[in-house]
């Protein structure tokens, strides 16, 4: 999994490539809660090249989405792909977050 991260103003993208599994999972959570800044408002997880989702990024996409709430900001998640998307559904996370396919 490589992950880029850019801030502009009070507007945090998260670009993940790859699989966000067991592996490497505490990498990005790591990551992601180490760019949210006071400062950050809003945060956009670009999902375009995630080919895989594990329970255990299920998980960290929740917690993320809690810490965002708790502070007042908002979370989105773009471009996520049909299976993914599937688990979203099953889990009724698609409830809980705020997903943009283009």
């Amino acid at each position: 999994m490589e992950l880029s991260v850019k801030q502009i103003g009070p507007v945090l993208t998260v670009l993940a490539r790859g699989r966000i599994d067991m592996l490497n999972t505490p990498t990005f959570e790591f990551e992601v809660n180490k760019a949210i800044t006071d400062e950050v408002k809003e945060l956009i997880l670009d999902f375009t090249y995630v080919e895989y989702l594990s329970s255990l990024g299920l998980r960290i996409v929740l917690e993320l989405q809690k810490k965002m709430n708790a502070k007042g900001g908002t979370m989105k998640l773009m471009n996520v792909n049909d299976n993914i998307m599937d688990i979203f559904e099953i889990t009724g996370f698609t409830n809980i977050l705020t997903i943009e396919n283009a």
